[in-house]
């Protein structure tokens, strides 16, 4: 018997289905796509009314994809942008005015959660200004749009169908689409978290049962704070501090050799560690106190006679939120003129 040419088309999507949407031919049209991640998504438990508010009159955002494949690649060996412009700019008076006004205002909460997750305030509350300028700034994009968009282009589409998916279950806990929005990539509420992140780790931090981290000041610190403990985050030690470097030190000869899985030309910047103790003996001075027995990392980014900071383990936990070390700095940085540091 022969196989109609619809039929055969039916059967090769539903094969490619099996294999799960990450497998999905790279020429399918974007509706035979979204019918695979639709039924992907059906099959983990997505109810069928989600679905249809989530999907209806979908179609691609080629903007989404123009800016995806927009992203500049990893720098060059000749070097790195000095650290000292991105500071100024993501450090400024508007944001530490900001953070202080936020921390003030949410310091009953940020008081709770510190007890609770053990993160302190200040490190939160300068993540969420990064982020979304304390809420301000959430994004615009229609988030089950761009990850359908982003999932059928093809080129980190096991990523995106994921997160499409997850998405899914997100709305399925009582959110509307229109409250659904967020950056081109996917990210969405206060703390920036892409869906399957918040699955995992949003936390419900007022106590009304929901983790509403678009509306709710409250559950964006609290989901923050799990996020930050869930990556190791060590209470009582800091992200890091001034240090005062002798000379003609030579920085580069104490240059980790460890090769890391993730971040590595973030890593590659670091000295190896040795404890503050073991420093001090080579003239490398904390600007504040620490205890002598702490591991540290000697960063001095803008090279020899520039600032220079020792960095604990906290510090890798601030990257986990972001893969860049002009990023964590300005986190660390902004903490601590939101401490009064």
């Amino acid at each position: 018997m022969k196989i109609q040419p619809m039929f055969a088309a039916f059967a090769a999507a539903l094969m490619s289905l099996s294999a799960g949407p990450a497998q999905a031919q790279s020429d399918m049209s974007f509706d035979a796509y979204l019918q695979l991640l639709t039924a992907q998504a059906r099959a983990e438990g997505v109810s069928e009314s989600t679905l249809q508010r989530m999907t209806a009159g979908l179609q691609p955002n080629y903007r989404v994809i123009e800016l995806d494949q927009d992203q500049p690649g990893s720098p060059n060996r000749s070097g790195y942008p000095p650290l000292a412009p991105y500071i100024a700019r993501h450090v400024d008076n508007a944001r530490i005015s900001g953070g202080r006004d936020a921390f003030s205002r949410y310091s009953g909460t940020l008081r709770a959660v510190e007890q609770e997750y053990g993160v302190p305030g200040e490190i939160i509350t300068a993540i969420w200004g990064h982020e979304t300028a304390y809420g301000a700034v959430k994004g615009g994009f229609d988030l089950s749009q761009a990850l359908a968009t982003l999932a059928w282009e093809g080129r980190r589409r096991e990523l995106f169908s994921t997160e499409w998916i997850a998405l899914m279950k997100v709305a399925d806990k009582g959110y509307s689409r229109n409250e659904l929005k967020g950056s081109w990539a996917g990210a969405f509420g206060n703390p920036q978290f892409l869906p399957s992140v918040y699955l995992r780790l949003a936390t419900d931090g007022n106590g009304d049962g929901r983790a509403d981290i678009m509306n709710s000041g409250a559950d964006a610190l609290a989901s923050i704070a799990n996020y930050f403990r869930d990556a190791g985050w060590r209470t009582g030690q800091p992200w890091g501090v001034r240090a005062s470097v002798p000379a003609g030190f030579n920085v580069a000869a104490y240059r980790t050799e460890i090769n890391a899985p993730i971040c590595e030309r973030v890593h590659e910047r670091h000295s190896v560690y040795k404890t503050i103790g073991e420093w001090r003996e080579l003239g490398v001075q904390p600007q504040r106190a620490m205890p002598n027995d702490t591991l540290a990392t000697l960063f001095q980014p803008d090279g020899p006679g520039s600032p220079a900071w020792l960095l604990t383990s906290n510090y890798r936990v601030i990257l986990e939120y972001n893969c860049s070390n002009y990023y964590a700095m300005s986190v660390g940085l902004l903490a601590d003129e939101i401490a009064g540091r």
